[in-house]
């Protein structure tokens, strides 16, 4: 087992989407990024980077890329589930947490949480997702960024690990 620990945050602007775990929130503001800036995405993405030794985000999806420019961050999490089975492991589960003041998220969770386990091709009941705000303390209390954190269980599985790797290297 491999255990990786993520984060990411960013500031909140004007004539942005705001997107979180692969969900466009409405809201009037949304994250200045290269990519869409999915602040969750990025954190999970860190952490499963993490737990396999590959360093982080940025090593492997440059701000200085311009193919980049904009990209969907779930299709970064998609490369680096990838990565992860090429490296012979499969995410047991994840645990997240959104820090923000506004907007309320409990509505867009159940979707973020469908969009990770499809992207992460686990079942729902492996990923856990929450949000919570810091009482008007600090940026995130201020409004002006969100951050996200999530740990992953990496685990080495060789029979669910051969048929994984053949559907999504296929």
């Amino acid at each position: 087992m491999r255990v990786g620990h993520g984060y990411d945050v960013h500031r909140l602007v004007e004539d942005r989407r705001l997107i979180l775990g692969g969900v466009e929130i409405d809201y009037e503001l949304g994250l200045l990024g290269h990519s869409d800036a999915d602040v969750l995405l990025h954190a999970v993405c860190d952490a499963i980077l993490g737990a396999l030794g590959l360093g982080d985000i940025g090593q492997h999806f440059p701000d200085t890329d311009a193919t980049l420019a904009g990209i969907d961050s779930r299709k970064l999490l998609d490369e680096v589930i990838l990565k992860m089975v090429k490296e012979g492991y499969l995410l047991g589960n994840l645990d997240a947490t959104i820090i923000c003041q506004k907007p309320r998220l409990a509505p867009y969770i159940p979707t973020m949480i469908n969009n990770i386990a499809e992207e992460c091709r686990v079942a729902v009941g492996q990923i856990n997702i929450k949000a919570t705000t810091t009482e008007k303390l600090g940026l995130t209390g201020r409004g002006e960024g969100i951050a996200a954190h999530a740990v992953v269980l990496l685990q080495r599985d060789e029979k669910r690990l051969a048929a994984q790797r053949a559907a999504i290297i296929s």
